[in-house]
């Protein structure tokens, strides 16, 4: 089924992690493009600021849903208050997730079962409860996987572990729904410049002058301005393209990983200097 481009003006869209980031730039050009949102996110001042600066528009509905996707009642909170405002949607833009550093022996099982429920658990839940709402033809569904959904640096398991089952379920149901008149696009971020630094977990083995210096250093090669990325994120979801690949920082380990299935990270590694090489390997965060 060949469907037309999105049209965001009067669609009813989703969207987690709006209070910041790559998230909140997406929510302000959807609101200008004349969509009603459903703002999600655990910082319930940050979505208060952002619903303030947004204001009111004519036609336009903005709701937002404080709520904790770690949590329990997390993912029924967001359905429960969605389902009782609309009986349809247009878009599902799952965008937020955490991290935290450090390698398999570093971390509890509840640090590694908090970032897999954040990011994998979380977004298919949303998927699942949100999928009988959303309009066909004509709906779709948005998930972040990340660079490190493309490749697996050591230091980041939870993460990584994460990213790439997010990806592997995004492309197992973008083929289970091709014809039903839904359509999904895989995203994967490189170093758009958010606060995914200063806002960094890491395992507590891993001692505190290193933690500090690592976010210093990672924080330098977040280049990617955020709305330049949030205007690509709009463009493919626009476009329904399967896969969505942000800045060189992605686009280049995409390239290397397909040609170099086994030693993809010794030759990325060549390619950045020691410093950063370092700082990644503590850090890794949530955007």
């Amino acid at each position: 089924m060949k469907l037309a481009p999105f049209e965001f003006g009067g669609a009813i869209v989703v969207i987690t992690g709006a209070a910041s980031g790559m998230a909140e730039q997406v929510a302000r050009d959807l609101w200008a493009l004349g969509s009603t949102l459903f703002l999600i996110d655990r910082d319930s001042e940050g979505l208060a600021v952002l619903a303030q600066q947004l204001g009111s528009s004519p036609g336009q509905k903005l709701h937002t849903i404080t709520a904790d996707l770690a949590s329990d009642d997390g993912v029924p909170t967001i359905l429960e208050q969605v389902r009782a405002r609309t009986s349809s949607v247009d878009l599902l833009v799952n965008v937020a997730g955490v991290a935290i550093g450090g390698s398999f022996s570093d971390l509890t099982e509840q640090e590694f079962d908090w970032v897999m429920r954040v990011n994998f658990a979380a977004p298919v839940a949303l998927c699942r409860g949100l999928l009988p709402l959303l309009r066909k033809p004509g709906g779709h569904i948005a998930n972040v996987s990340s660079v490190y959904g493309l490749i697996a640096p050591p230091g980041h398991v939870a993460y990584v572990s994460s990213k790439f089952a997010l990806r592997g379920f995004s492309e197992v149901l973008r083929a289970e729904l091709a014809g039903s008149g839904v359509t999904v696009t895989t995203i994967f971020p490189g170093g758009v410049r958010t606060k995914i630094a200063a806002n960094a977990r890491v395992a507590a083995a891993i001692p505190a002058d290193a933690v500090a210096a690592a976010r210093e250093t990672y924080a330098r090669n977040l280049t990617y301005p955020v709305q330049s990325a949030a205007r690509d994120i709009v463009r493919a979801i626009r476009h329904r393209r399967p896969r969505l690949l942000i800045a060189f920082s992605a686009k280049l380990p995409d390239v290397v990983a397909r040609l170099l299935p086994v030693s993809n990270l010794r030759v990325l590694a060549r390619l950045r200097p020691t410093r950063t090489r370092n700082a990644a390997a503590v850090l890794r965060a949530d955007d």
